[in-house]
């Protein structure tokens, strides 16, 4: 494998903390931490950009998108925890589910808000390259730590602005509703019901005069 110069884990942390919108933390971040793993491929994902299944999908997606295909994929949304092909399947097992080359090796970890998993960071390694193991494990858990924490503040932010026209606790059900929280898990990090949620949505749409979730995120930002 090619020696490449890094960053070390504390660099990788304050990158992290320095970035100021999720394309600068998926982009430029990113690379270095591709780079930190001596990974192939890397990848910051939200749960809402896996494609959607369907009878069109290619097979080769299909098959990494399934639960009971992929023990990957599964080990990560069951337990919410950092972990690479070789935690869950014996040496080399791997390669036979997955053929493509430069994914010989795959390692993946979390991003937590509210208790959910809302995306991950992913990483991949050439089958010539050695497997990820449990130092890179460790490393993974520590920055989707951090980069969980930062993309929960990078989308609260700003809706405090122009808050006057609702209750305290309708802006606290908006900034959950920013962070791409279902009306379910809004009552659940809150602890009221999800008709409890309803209402209060119906009664910010009427406050604000608008007509949809996302147009309530962008009058509050401060839009128009």
């Amino acid at each position: 494998m090619k020696s490449v110069a890094k960053s070390s884990l504390q660099e990788l942390f304050r990158a992290i903390a320095r970035s100021s919108n999720e394309t600068e933390l998926k982009q430029s971040v990113m690379v270095r931490v591709g780079e930190y793993f001596a990974a192939r491929r890397w990848m910051l994902y939200s749960v809402d950009q896996f494609p959607i299944v369907d009878e069109n999908t290619p097979k080769t997606v299909k098959l990494a998108l399934s639960l009971e295909h992929n023990p990957v994929l599964r080990y990560l949304v069951q337990n919410h925890a950092a972990v690479h092909d070789e935690l869950v399947l014996p040496p080399g097992v791997w390669r036979r589910i997955c053929h493509r080359p430069d994914h010989g090796h795959v390692m993946a970890g979390p991003i937590i808000d509210c208790g959910q998993l809302a995306g991950g960071l992913a990483f991949t390694r050439h089958r010539d390259d050695p497997a990820f193991d449990a130092v890179n494990l460790a490393d993974l858990s520590a920055l989707c730590l951090h980069v969980s924490t930062r993309l929960v503040e990078m989308r609260g932010q700003g809706l405090a602005l122009d808050c006057d026209r609702i209750t305290p606790r309708e802006a606290q059900i908006a900034q959950l509703v920013a962070r791409g929280l279902t009306n379910k898990a809004i009552g659940a990090n809150l602890w009221i019901t999800e008709n409890s949620v309803k209402q209060a949505l119906k009664r910010m749409f009427r406050k604000l005069e608008v007509s949809s979730r996302a147009e309530m995120v962008a009058r509050l930002s401060g839009g128009k």
